[in-house]
């Protein structure tokens, strides 16, 4: 399946089915992030039952802490 993630075509494996096994295949399913598919903002409690397509636009914006 291809999916744009944050601007890049990138092909994951059709296993992944939906937001939260995207982000475990993409290593981020431990940081707080926030997911915004074909333009709609995700909430965490939705990560689970959302679904991913292929051709789906994602972006995931993480954040970093500073000081």
């Amino acid at each position: 399946m291809n999916l744009k993630i944050n601007g890049n075509q990138i092909e994951v494996p059709s296993s992944v089915k939906t937001v939260a096994e995207l982000l475990t295949h993409l290593e981020l399913d431990n940081r707080i992030v926030v997911v915004e598919r074909n333009k709609d903002i995700l909430q965490k409690d939705d990560h689970t039952d959302t679904s991913v397509f292929d051709g789906d636009q994602i972006e995931i914006v993480t954040f970093v802490g500073g000081g």
